[in-house]
């Protein structure tokens, strides 16, 4: 699948400021980059290597009071959207240095308060069919409601108040998964099919030796998303982070197939 991805950003600062910015396709497995363009006007952009070295971060130094930003990429998805349920959890002496930091609980995903949770509602299942019963009870119990969270709301909120948005279902997602025994971590991505059109975020689990996407919502097949970023949860994958108060004029994501 090709799809092209267009990115328009307009904020306002009261003072030149420096953002770290995460919003370029990552050149990762599973995915082709073919085009891409980054357009930042005045602003001095420096890179840096995202978490796990997927992706990339920019430092974008903004002289002024504004940021204009225009991506634009045109990106080739090769992965496959395999099923789960086959898949096997690997054993925790067998679990990657890469993998292990995303079994612990983060700062919006407190894992450690669902073990009971997740032993006694899905318990009798192992590796792959355990994550996909996790995946379709979140699915079906949360209700997806745009402005339901903000950047405070935390995992048990998200389960307390059964709604929220992408990073809701993906904390969530990622907190069972953890509470499991199994690595699972955070995932910013573009999609054609996310409603309304904006950045997504769902979730990566640890089975088998490798990274399998899971998009919580159900908008998202694994071979229907290009990958940005990855990291603990939404904290560690904003697509914008200001050190100055940021004000927005306009931003706008769209997807299309191609």
């Amino acid at each position: 699948m090709r799809f092209l991805i267009d990115v328009q950003m307009h904020y306002w600062f009261p003072y030149p400021n420096t953002v770290a910015l995460a919003v370029e396709v990552a050149q990762t497995s599973g995915q082709t980059i073919c085009s891409a363009n980054l357009n930042l006007g005045h602003s001095e952009v420096f890179r840096i290597a995202a978490d796990s070295d997927v992706g990339d971060r920019i430092w974008a130094r903004v002289p002024g009071n504004e940021m204009w930003l225009h991506y634009q990429a045109q990106v080739e998805i090769t992965r496959s959207g395999a099923p789960l349920n086959d898949l096997r959890a690997m054993p925790l002496h067998e679990i990657s240095a890469e993998a292990a930091p995303y079994l612990r609980p983060s700062r919006y995903c407190q894992s450690d308060k669902f073990i009971s949770f997740v032993n006694k509602r899905f318990g009798h299942l192992e590796g792959g069919s355990k994550v996909a019963a996790i995946r379709d009870w979140i699915e079906s119990n949360l209700s997806y409601v745009p402005g339901s969270s903000d950047s405070d709301t935390n995992v048990l909120e998200t389960f307390a108040g059964r709604q929220g948005v992408c990073r809701d279902y993906a904390h969530l997602l990622c907190t069972m998964v953890r509470a499991a025994q199994i690595p699972a971590r955070a995932v910013s991505a573009y999609g054609p099919d996310v409603a309304p059109q904006d950045f997504h975020a769902v979730a990566e689990v640890w089975l088998e030796g490798a990274w399998h996407l899971v998009d919580a919502t159900g908008m998202c097949g694994a071979d229907s998303m290009a990958v940005v970023v990855v990291g603990r949860d939404a904290y560690d994958i904003a697509f914008m982070e200001s050190q100055a108060p940021a004000n927005l004029i306009t931003q706008t994501v769209s997807v299309q197939r191609c």
